[in-house]
């Protein structure tokens, strides 16, 4: 592909955000794209393909050209992707052989898979031998998975519309509302996005909502329920019968589930920001399903954001170990006896999974549960988001 000065500058301006003023990589390229909206199709895809594409082996490429100028990295990084560099002067120092060179001579697997030693350390210890593949499998771009919304549509039909617009997509085995994009594009630009008809939603992250096992007329309380997917989700399964609470600590984003449940056409669902301990001890013993998903590392889903590499600290999820366990212990108490919890996590870490279930099992709370199973979702299993999903029960 033909390089443009503007475009490479855009992909520069990225970079800079991310990397030295803490920028999400999201929200900096949608930033980006927004500011420039004379780009066609195929430079807006250059440059968001390449900012993400940097961030994912920033390790790497800077291994193979260890420099701070954002130029050299960017020449680096189109190099080892075997393009041709123009003759700018911002490129004039790379060699293409050099580059190879270096490359052959890295044996670290932590430099080659371009994470950082720490990451490497606890993968390993966590999954052992299955980390090599798991690693390998959340460096891979994440496909566009997406959740018809089956009170508008279904997954077939939805597929007949997206095919009449040039959008192929297939259907994964084991997820009944899921369809994989052949093609990664700018999806909500779609007319069928704007009428409701899906969700853009990972295969592995719809298997949550169905794990709860509901139905139409029952009382749900979503605790963590963030910009509300999953909320929707147990919407559509409810075929928008009962009543569904929302909640977070956080109030915009909520503001978000609305606009959501407005395109979706759910009515179903009640938003509650979560001031203190007083706004959950209110609803007692009221839900007939409680999902709880919570905050967590984000190792399992490191295909889809790759600055989590480089923002996350081994503090950092000692400091969310904290807060799922105190989610387990308080947020339970809002589950009917004889009702159904799950606690899910987009981790792959046992720590933040199985041994939080198994703590909470153990404790004087946890004592009024059982768990009837659990689902360890690995990325190189199922090609998909790394989740954890444990079914609880409130016996007495």
């Amino acid at each position: 592909m033909k390089l443009h000065q503007n475009t490479v500058q855009g992909v520069i301006d990225s970079l800079d955000v991310i990397f030295h003023q803490n920028g999400y990589a999201d929200k900096v390229i949608e930033r980006t794209l927004k500011s420039h909206p004379k780009w066609g199709a195929r430079d807006r895809g250059f440059v968001a393909e390449t900012v993400y594409e940097m961030v994912r082996w920033w390790r790497l490429i800077q291994a193979l050209s260890p420099s701070q100028d954002l130029y050299k990295m960017l020449g680096t990084y189109l190099l080892w992707k075997g393009q041709n560099l123009p003759d700018w002067k911002e490129f004039k120092t790379l060699d293409a052989k050099l580059v190879k060179r270096r490359l052959e001579k890295i044996e670290k697997r932590a430099i080659l898979e371009s994470i950082p030693d720490w990451m490497d350390e606890l993968g390993e210890s966590a999954l052992g031998s299955k980390w090599d593949a798991e690693i390998a499998a959340l460096n891979e771009p994440a496909a566009v998975v997406l959740r018809a919304n089956s009170l508008k549509t279904s997954v077939r039909e939805l597929a007949e519309k997206l095919q009449a617009d040039g959008i192929q997509s297939q259907v994964p085995n084991g997820y009944p509302d899921a369809l994989v994009l052949a093609q990664r594009q700018n999806i909500f630009r779609s007319a069928h996005f704007k009428e409701g008809l899906f969700e853009v939603q990972d295969a592995s992250s719809q298997l949550v909502a169905r794990a709860l096992d509901v139905a139409p007329g029952m009382r749900i309380v979503d605790a963590c329920a963030g910009a509300g997917g999953k909320s929707l989700h147990l919407a559509a399964l409810m075929e928008n019968k009962g009543r569904i609470l929302s909640m977070d600590v956080l109030d915009y984003k909520l503001k978000n589930t609305k606009l959501r449940a407005r395109r979706a056409g759910v009515s179903i669902i009640e938003t509650r920001v979560i001031e203190s301990n007083k706004t959950i001890k209110r609803l007692r013993n009221s839900a007939d399903r409680l999902l709880l998903d919570a905050p967590c590392s984000g190792m399992g889903v490191l295909k889809r954001n790759p600055d989590t590499k480089w923002k996350l600290s081994m503090d950092e999820i000692e400091r969310v170990k904290i807060i799922q366990q105190e989610i387990l212990q308080g947020y339970t108490t809002m589950l009917k006896p004889g009702g159904r919890a799950v606690y899910a996590t987009c981790s792959i870490l046992p720590d933040e999974n199985e041994k939080q279930v198994e703590r909470f099992l153990s404790s004087e709370v946890g004592r009024s549960f059982r768990l009837i199973e659990d689902q360890k979702i690995l990325a190189h299993e199922c090609g998909f988001d790394g989740f954890y999903i444990a079914q609880l029960e409130k016996t007495s």
